[in-house]
């Protein structure tokens, strides 16, 4: 049984501006109530102070006011408390309770109703409940959120870690109406399973006093839809009920086909129903091999995965579920089976996407650096737990719990560091999370002491990055399997700014200790791909397809996840070619896929594509006598190059040969412009894929830079795109351009800035001598004036006559 203390610490309501009419008669169990809220950016301690106060404004949830403050060019970003103000208008029943449920609020929250605290929750990252049912008046119900992200050490996340600590209503927010005795959870096991047999226990708890009327309706039907179990209950009068199972020839959950179970439980009182509640659940059994592979229903499975933070360009942590499934699919659709969820449990809609589109689960403690704390900071984290795994356990999704990351790292604590006292805390959570839950493991990253305490261990191996050079990897990866029981890999893969390429990226060869792989903490005298290399498209590419090359063939090996999928902020890097992000992502922070993404899509994706290296490389310079290597990633049996018409030939697909598993070729360009153009067949030689790119070469560099010359074009949403390009004197764009503009606009409109994106930062590093932000006109205006500027230069100004015809 799941242990649910940390649903009890809480009880609220909300206060409104606006109503919201329930009346009696067509209460829902669950009814969302994201819209209409009133917001104060202020940190007044006071309720009463609060309301009276100025300034309040009209939003909707999910909300951060972090959103744009995270990311824009002034250090540091909000760390404070707000408020959230709704007026509720309930006919409460006597017969019904109240609560309010939040998906998620960062990181303190406090509940009052009708100027009376119902409740209040610590820590972010997970759902909870506050009952407010004590507090309700019939009519209008003034419901007052105060939630507060200010720094905090007793509360996991540390504040060194590498991302932004989003305050506010992150997630959505209901409205729950039960009865006076309700289910107020179910848990779902299933202890045995195999391919012959699949053994279920699903255990109820009821919430408010059981009589002997109340029994229960427990019905189970499987992914077709047949009812597989169909049975009346009685009732414990401790509220606690558990019901076993057993199947024969369970249809299984699997990453190809993620088959789910339906539970229904019904709570009836006499002849009426007092309560109802569905989940769901998956039949699967896996195993981690000692020193080997992981085996998931019998059968070796290679995890294939990568990290996903919960944010978003414009949006900060403030998601709609939207977003959510599009991340997952897209996730699903480079042919990932495996997500690190990093480094905090995230959105409920993550995990049923992650059930029903077959994405193998690490969730995640909090606990992200910081060393271990005091006797307060221990209960924090120690409930956090027991919540992350309380609200997520159903998920088949889910195989690992893991305890924290770099925990060890830049202690706030005095002696928090210490490895002793570390592991003694850290063997509490290891048997904590075996006893809530004896059918998953627990893992750690990157703390070694700590290593034999876990199931499943990840050093930090950053081959080609932070350390050694990327074609070292399979011995990492085999000293790895040596010494760890359960070596799973979790973070690999380096920084790239998409649009930046180089003929010949910077790669460490002959110059970095190749038998280094591990992580230091200080990077300051430490000689690295990360500090030294050139963060072009063209050198990630190169690193992932080796690294996918040794992944993809090593008997042995039980998997890895590369980090990140898309780029997030974070306060540790402005100095980065986009200020405050982490540009590790195989997307932008936006969601558009770099160069990085097709690598994984041609070693993972079963769905026919071709993809020629780069489609934002579309202007190359050298000699005309100098051939250049094009590759194509895809997953096809065979693939065929032309250029300018003319076939260079096909070749077959093999992994064993890099780069882009053989498929490149030596091109060499005419002056001026170019056409590439692939063909991809299958082993029928039939057409299954093509793709286009042309690009325009010229035989003569570019000198010096002179200018920052600006130009515009119009935008299908009605904004405009200002491109800014280093010329030099003969007007020529100088491709090795790489330095920071700054653009700024005077007249006529605004910047669509702070979103950390290639069109979305005021201040960015040029990529090949180019950089463009996007501009919002203003309605009346006919004309917008922008300047662009560097310490090189004295600016450039752009004046557009706006055209405001859709």
């Amino acid at each position: 049984m799941r242990l649910t203390n940390g649903r009890s610490l809480v009880a609220g309501v909300l206060l409104m501006l606006g109503h919201l009419l329930i009346a009696q008669s067509d209460q829902k169990r669950l009814l969302n109530i994201n819209d209409d809220w009133s917001y104060l950016e202020n940190s007044i301690e006071a309720p009463a102070k609060a309301i009276s106060s100025k300034g309040w404004v009209q939003i909707d949830l999910p909300h951060t006011w972090n959103a744009l403050d995270a990311t824009d060019q002034v250090p540091g970003y909000r760390r404070s408390a707000s408020w959230y103000r709704k007026q509720l208008t309930l006919n409460p029943a006597l017969d019904k309770r109240y609560l309010l449920y939040f998906e998620g609020s960062n990181m303190v929250t406090e509940v009052y109703v009708n100027g009376e605290k119902a409740g209040e929750h610590i820590g972010g990252y997970v759902g909870f409940e506050v009952e407010i049912t004590n507090y309700l008046q019939t009519g209008p119900n003034d419901i007052l959120i105060r939630v507060n992200n200010e720094y905090n050490k007793q509360l996991i996340p540390s504040n060194q870690s590498d991302f932004f600590i989003f305050g506010g209503i992150t997630r959505d927010l209901w409205l729950k109406t039960v009865s006076k005795t309700f289910i107020s959870d179910i848990t779902i096991q299933t202890p045995k399973v195999d391919q012959q047999r699949g053994r279920a226990k699903v255990m109820i708890d009821l919430d408010g006093p059981v009589t002997k009327e109340h029994r229960l309706q427990l019905t189970v039907t499987d992914p077709e839809g047949k009812p597989v179990f169909d049975e009346k209950v009685t009732t414990t009068a401790s509220g606690h009920t558990e019901v076993t199972f057993d199947l024969s020839n369970p249809i299984l959950w699997d990453v190809d086909d993620p088959n789910l179970y339906v539970v229904n439980v019904v709570l009836l009182n006499g002849k009426q129903k007092a309560d109802e509640i569905t989940d769901k659940y998956g039949y699967r059994y896996f195993e981690f091999k000692e020193h080997g592979p992981f085996h998931l229903n019998g059968r070796r499975l290679l995890l294939r995965g990568t990290h996903r933070h919960e944010e978003f360009a414009g949006l900060g942590a403030a998601l709609p579920n939207e977003i959510h499934w599009a991340d997952i699919k897209a996730i699903k659709e480079m042919g990932a089976n495996f997500v690190r969820l990093g480094h905090y449990s995230q959105d409920p809609e993550i995990y049923k996407a992650c059930d029903e589109l077959g994405i193998l689960v690490w969730d995640e403690l909090p606990w992200c650096r910081g060393g271990v704390g005091d006797e307060v900071w221990k209960e924090n984290t120690t409930r956090l737990l027991t919540e992350m795994i309380d609200q997520n356990y159903n998920h088949p999704s889910v195989i690992l719990w893991s305890l924290g990351n770099e925990i060890y790292w830049l202690p706030e604590f005095e002696d928090g560091d210490n490895s002793e006292k570390i592991n003694a805390y850290l063997t509490e959570l290891n048997d904590l999370a075996h006893e809530l839950d004896p059918y998953r493991m627990t893992s750690i990253r990157k703390y070694y002491e700590g290593a034999d305490i876990v199931d499943v261990f990840s050093p930090s191996i950053w081959s080609g990055w932070y350390s050694g050079t990327y074609k070292n990897y399979a011995n990492a990866v085999d000293n790895s399997l040596k010494k760890y029981n359960h070596f799973l890999h979790m973070e690999y893969g380096g920084s790239s700014h998409i649009g930046r390429h180089s003929e010949s990226p910077i790669t460490g060869d002959g110059e970095l200790n190749a038998d280094e792989w591990e992580e230091p903490i200080n990077q300051v005298e430490v000689a690295n791909i990360a500090q030294s290399g050139d963060w072009s498209e063209n050198y990630i590419v190169d690193l992932f397809d080796w690294h996918l090359g040794i992944s993809e063939t090593h008997s042995g090996f039980m998997g890895n996840a590369q980090w990140a999928f898309r780029d997030f902020g974070t306060p540790l890097r402005p100095e980065n070619d986009i200020p405050y992000m982490n540009q590790k992502g195989l997307m932008d922070r936006a969601g558009n896929p770099k160069d990085a993404y097709f690598v994984f899509k041609s070693y993972w994706s079963k769905d026919p594509f071709a993809y020629i290296e780069s489609h934002t490389w579309t202007e190359r310079s050298g000699p005309s006598d100098v051939a250049r290597n094009i590759s194509v990633y895809s997953n096809a049996h065979q693939v065929e190059l032309f250029l300018n018409g003319t076939s260079l030939g096909i070749k077959t697909r093999n992994i064993q040969e890099f780069p882009a598993c053989g498929l490149n070729w030596d091109v060499t360009f005419k002056e001026g412009n170019n056409q590439l153009r692939v063909i991809a067949y299958n082993d029928k030689k039939e057409q299954v894929a093509k793709d286009q790119l042309d690009v325009n070469y010229t035989y003569t560099k570019a000198g010096k830079p002179e200018e920052l010359a600006l130009s515009y074009e119009r935008l299908e949403n009605g904004n405009y795109l200002i491109t800014a390009t280093a010329l030099d004197g003969d007007q020529r764009r100088c491709l090795d351009y790489e330095e920071k503009v700054y653009f700024q606009c005077l007249t006529g409109g605004k910047l669509k800035e702070s979103q950390g994106t290639p069109l979305g930062s005021s201040v960015i590093a040029m990529a090949n001598g180019r950089a463009c932000i996007e501009v919002i006109p203003a309605d009346q205006a006919d004309s917008l004036t922008l300047t662009v500027l560097n310490q090189s230069f004295k600016g450039a100004f752009i004046q557009v006559k706006l055209n405001h015809t859709p």
